[in-house]
This record gives C-alpha cells, structure tokens and sequence, in this order.
C-alpha cells in the first residue's frame, strides 16, 4: 500500500520558523508580495483585454459585494461549508479509525489491501452519478462524495505513521505493563499524529474540489451550483467573483488548519528544535 510521505513537514516547519524571526513588517511584505504582484498582473492584463469571458478586475471587485453579500452568503456559501466539513470530519473518522487497525495488524492490512487500492482508484466524481441512484440529489450524497474522496490521504497516511511508531518504545511500554488503550492513546497516535496530520491537510484541498463537484450535479444552492449557473447566463463578473471566492475560502480554511495544528503538534516541533539546537 503507498502513501505520500510527509516530506515537505520539516522544511515547513523550519521556514514557518525563520519567517516568525522576521520582524512583522517583514513578515507581512513576504506573505502579501506574491498576491499583490499577481493582482497587479490581472489588474493591467484584464483591463486592456477585450474578450468578454475575461472582464476587467475592477469589474469583478466591483460585482463581488452584490453578488455574495446580499443573500447567497447565507443560501450558498453556509450550506457548501456545512457540507464540507461534514464530509471531512467523516473522512478523518473513517480514516483515522481504520487506518489505525490496519496499521496495527498485518493481516488485516494483507485482507484489506486489494479492496482498497481498488477503491482508491476510482475517481469520486465518476461516482457521482451512481451515488445519485443510491443516495438521491440531497446533501446526504454530496457529503459522502466528499468523504469518499478526502479519507485516502488520511488513511494511508494514518497507516505508515502507525507502522513506524518505534519497535524499542512499543516493547517498551509492553515491558511497564501499559494496557492497550494507554499505548494506543499516549504512544501508537501520538507517534502517528505528524503523519495523520500531513494527510489532514492533503485531504482539505481534496474536500473542497470535491464539494464544488458534488454541487454540479442536480443541485439547488451552494457555490459550485451558482458558479454553473452564473457561466450557463454568461454571467461572466459574477462567475469570477465565484472563483475568487472559492479561493478565499480555501486560504481561510488553510489558516484556520495551521492554528489548529499549532497545539496538536508542539511537541512535534520543540522536538526537532531541540534535535537542531543539539545539533
């Protein structure tokens, strides 16, 4: 069974903190730069295209309050968000529950195997319509699609973390006589949690992508609905403002994962500081 090995934790970690040692100012011309040059970029460029798929920036800024701000926050945007983190707590139940079995049993892993790199191939929007005849138009189908999609990062990524819990502090805690549910808490996730969080993050861009393809299909609100309907009106401004949305939720949620992994993982980080320092 493969998994995408969380290489890229430790040079986050360690450029998160080098970018804290800046000074504020600082900080904040690193994080905007790019963003603001790429604004710029689309400002000049739109604004002296002619084709009428691609309007003006100020155009779109302009239409973007109206569109969003006057109703479809509450009818479109709260309804796609529920849904999605629905889906994604359910992804990290799942994934984090069986992948924590399978890690823990080799012949469970060896059963389980073949089924799951069946499944796992198959790509959740192909399963849309299928799940439609099953579980009808509602948000029941739109959360399991998103689901079925955002459990594998968390799942295989539960699995090699628990696999890799250290051999000498398992005999360890089977010496002092820790009861099974103390080493699953205090040693086997606690080891993994690195590796569970790596695909937690993964698995978030995948949830989002797949809450905006749920909601194409036979669907009455949320935001990939109304940016299908704005592009089938040729409702060109209000489709980029669905668009520039889409973003913006994904860079808030984003922050809101970072915040959270802060105190899940402190002891992660001082960890590796001190190996560093030691170094």
């Amino acid at each position: 069974m493969t998994t995408t090995q969380p290489a890229t934790a430790p040079a986050r970690a360690s450029g998160l903190v080098a970018l804290r040692r800046l000074p504020v100012w600082r900080r904040l011309l690193t994080l905007l730069a790019l963003p603001l040059i790429l604004v710029v970029i689309w400002w000049v460029t739109s604004d002296r295209a002619d084709s009428f798929f691609y309007p003006p920036l100020r155009d779109i800024l302009a239409t973007f309050g109206p569109t969003w701000f006057e109703g479809r926050l509450t009818a479109d945007v709260v309804p796609s968000l529920g849904r999605l983190l629905a889906g994604y707590a359910l992804a990290m139940l799942i994934g984090v529950g069986l992948g924590t079995a399978i890690g823990l049993s080799s012949r469970l892993r060896a059963f389980l195997e073949p089924v799951l790199e069946f499944f796992r191939a198959i790509p959740p929007p192909v399963m849309v319509p299928i799940l439609m005849l099953f579980l009808g138009i509602g948000t029941g189908m739109k959360v399991f699609v998103i689901a079925a999609g955002a459990v594998w990062p968390i799942l295989l990524n539960t699995v090699e973390g628990v696999r890799g819990v250290d051999e000498v502090l398992r005999d360890t805690a089977r010496t002092y006589r820790l009861g099974r549910l103390t080493q699953l808490r205090t040693l086997v996730l606690r080891g993994a949690t690195p590796q569970i969080v790596t695909g937690a993050r993964q698995a978030l861009s995948i949830a989002i992508i797949l809450m905006v393809i749920s909601e194409m299909f036979a669907a009455h609100n949320g935001l990939g609905f109304t940016i299908v309907q704005f592009q089938r009106s040729f409702a060109m401004p209000e489709m980029w403002t669905g668009i520039i949305l889409l973003g913006l939720v994904g860079v808030v949620l984003s922050v809101l994962f970072r915040i959270i992994e802060r105190p899940v993982l402190f002891w992660y980080h001082g960890q590796r500081q001190s190996h560093r320092g030691g170094n």
